[in-house]
């Protein structure tokens, strides 16, 4: 189960596809291995006493999705929007926090995230779930401690890159297929056609009054929905590089 849910948040084909990929979980929750930056503060933090909560993801209407060319252009204020959205997402270089992950079925996990740009990433789940997910610029791995088994991937090949690029206007450097805006949120949803994968989206969604990263979903080829809701950010920390290291001898290949 923890590995279907891995491979829905990363939107890549499930196992019987000719590539997969799958997602994140646990570790000890180590804030050490968390070290102030001595560099010049970046985006602002978003940490604060009302963010200690864990907050209750929006999971999206599941028949949203429609035909991308309905989308065909976008009016002043969309544009508008998806460029403050890729402005935040460009003056990132690091960014930790908490999440509360929802799986295609409901279930609902927690645990710590850390990202360092460009393509950097780690998710630790809270325990029982045996499964890290590491990313190191150039490949995901998915980790079963347990079994002592790691799964590669081609980090090309999930749509979770694009919060990992060091820029990016989503405009020109995605295909957009559609820009909303609420009360709440401003959501950015991008297509993405492989060949032997399959379509996957991504849906941003960033808060309208302080303009930080709220949540995202990850729509699998198949269709399943995982979203990921984050809290407690902090852009002003620098993470320790190991934590992207990943160990290409100490664990077996699992069978395909």
């Amino acid at each position: 189960m923890a590995l279907a849910i891995a491979v829905s948040l990363v939107g890549v084909a499930g196992p019987s596809a000719a590539q997969t990929v799958p997602v994140p979980k646990p570790a000890p929750k180590g804030r050490d291995r968390v070290q102030l930056s001595a560099e010049t503060p970046r985006a602002p933090s978003t940490t604060g006493a009302a963010q200690n909560v864990p907050p209750n993801p929006v999971i999206p209407d599941p028949h949203r999705n429609v035909p991308a060319n309905i989308f065909a252009s976008f009016d002043a204020n969309q544009k508008a929007q998806a460029a403050r959205v890729s402005a935040y997402l460009s003056s990132l270089q690091t960014l930790v926090g908490n999440f509360v992950q929802v799986g295609p079925d409901g279930t609902k996990t927690k645990g710590d995230f850390y990202i360092q740009k460009p393509g950097k990433v780690r998710f630790e789940y809270d325990p029982p779930t045996p499964i890290d997910i590491i990313a190191d610029g150039t490949t995901l791995v998915v980790r079963d401690r347990n079994l002592a088994t790691q799964d590669n991937y081609p980090l090309s090949q999930t749509p979770l890159r694009f919060l990992l690029s060091d820029r990016i206007d989503l405009l020109k450097d995605t295909n957009v297929v559609s820009v909303t805006a609420d009360d709440l949120y401003i959501s950015v949803t991008i297509e993405e056609k492989q060949a032997l994968i399959g379509t996957s989206r991504l849906m941003l969604m960033v808060g309208v009054k302080d303009g930080q990263l709220k949540q995202w979903t990850v729509t699998d080829p198949q269709g399943y929905d995982t979203t990921v809701a984050v809290y407690n950010l902090d852009s002003t920390k620098k993470v320790d590089p190991g934590l992207f290291k990943i160990d290409f001898t100490r664990y077996d290949r699992s069978p395909g």
